[in-house]
This record gives structure tokens, C-alpha cells and sequence, in this order.
């Protein structure tokens, strides 16, 4: 799957590196050398994914990401920073940053990343028109938007995400490990919490008793079910 890719990084020659290998896949690939001027790439020319670095001049990674997501933009980003402490992680993947790669990264590693994340992106745009009901709530897969009550339901891209996971497997139990590789695309060694915080989202928003949630059920030691 081919793709148009913005890397944002004030490193020139890593940029000019990375962007010449996504090239050399077929990938188009523009460059932006701080927060501010990736920011409006991101606007102007809809890229497919984001490669974006945290250490930026003028507005840094973590700004660029939020301000993408207050956009209402879903666009795949892959974070690619020097910092590898889990503090910066948990921060990016609650502002729904895709994949976290920690400098010095194997080329070939990332390239691996972008394609698997362009796949599954192309994946979601071709899921045919449908609702999904349970109870008083409704996800309409095409438009990406949720119901509650007739009111709508703003979830994060990824809680989103999770939730059409869950509902797909029709009742069948999903480990924390599986739910990481579907909806995040890395191993379970990374952050596992990061599931639980985001069906804590789902339960809060979705749940008429959070504390006692019908539709998406704990399985003890396990992981998690979706219950209609």
C-alpha cells in the first residue's frame, strides 16, 4: 500500500534519509523541519501518516499531535523521538499517537511500520456503510460516529477503534496482547495499561453504570468481551 508521508524532524539529514527510503518504496514523501510548518502540511496536503519527532522548534510533537486530533483528523502517526521513557510514551498514546519508535530505530523496521499502518488505514476506509446497534447506542461504521440516546458520543480515534474490535469478534474473548497488535500495531510488552484506559473510556461513555458495564465485560485474567 502505497501512500503520501509528511515527516516532520528539524534533523535534516535523518529527514532527507527517511524520506528517501519511503521513496525508494513508492511512498511520496514531504518534509517539515518544525511543529509550526508540519502543523500546516498536515492541513494543506492531507498526508496519509505522519512520521513526527517530540523534539521540534516552534511547536513541539506533542502540540503537532494534539492540535491534529483537535482537527477531528485521524490521520496515522508514528512518533519517532530520542526520549524512551515510559512517561512519553503513555503521554503520546493518550493524545492517539499509532506506533512509538525510539531513536536509533533500523530503517527497515520503520518502513515496516508504515506500510503496516497504511494497510490497515486503507482497511478501515473500506468498510462498507453499516450501524451497529446495541442497546440505546449506534455506531455508523461510515461516518466513524456514535449515539447514544439519539446524542452523540465523542470517542477518541482509538476508544473508536477498540470498539469496533471488540464488536467484530462477536462475543469471543480478546486478549490485551491481540487488542494492542489490532488496534495499535505493537507487541504487548509496550504498555499494556494502555487497553484498560482506553475500555475505561469506552465504559465511561457508553455504560449506563460504568462501574458495572454490560456491553463491554472484563474477562478475568483474560481480557475483554463485548456483550450486546
Amino acid at each position: 500500500m502505497m501512500g503520501r508521508v509528511l515527516v516532520v524532524e528539524d534533523n535534516l539529514p535523518l529527514a532527507e534519509g527517511i524520506a528517501y527510503n519511503l521513496r525508494h518504496e513508492g511512498h511520496e514523501a514531504r518534509i517539515a523541519e518544525d511543529g509550526r510548518a508540519g502543523l500546516a502540511e498536515v492541513r494543506a496536503w492531507g498526508p496519509d501518516l505522519v512520521i513526527l519527532d517530540l523534539t521540534l522548534p516552534q511547536m513541539d510533537g506533542y502540540q503537532v499531535l494534539q492540535a491534529i486530533r483537535q482537527d477531528r483528523n485521524q490521520v496515522p502517526v508514528i512518533i519517532l523521538t530520542a526520549r524512551g521513557e515510559e512517561a512519553d510514551k503513555v503521554r503520546g498514546f493518550r493524545l492517539d499517537a499509532d506506533q512509538y519508535v525510539t531513536k536509533p530505530f533500523g530503517v527497515l523496521e520503520l518502513l515496516e511500520r508504515v506500510g503496516s499502518l497504511l494497510r490497515r488505514s486503507a482497511a478501515r476506509a473500506g468498510v462498507p456503510s453499516a450501524e451497529i446497534r446495541f442497546g440505546d447506542i449506534v455506531v455508523d461504521t461510515a461516518a466513524r460516529t456514535v449515539t447514544k440516546g439519539g446524542h452523540a458520543c465523542t470517542l477518541s480515534p482509538k476508544a473508536y477503534d477498540l470498539l469496533l474490535a471488540l464488536v467484530r469478534r462477536n462475543g469471543s474473548v480478546a486478549t490485551r496482547a491481540e487488542l494492542l497488535s489490532e488496534v495499535w500495531g505493537y507487541g504487548a510488552f509496550v504498555l499494556s495499561r494502555t487497553v484498560d484506559s482506553h475500555v475505561a473510556e469506552l465504559r465511561r461513555k457508553l455504560e449506563d453504570d460504568p462501574a458495572a458495564p454490560r456491553h463491554v465485560v472484563t474477562v478475568w485474567k483474560v481480557g475483554y468481551r463485548f456483550e450486546r
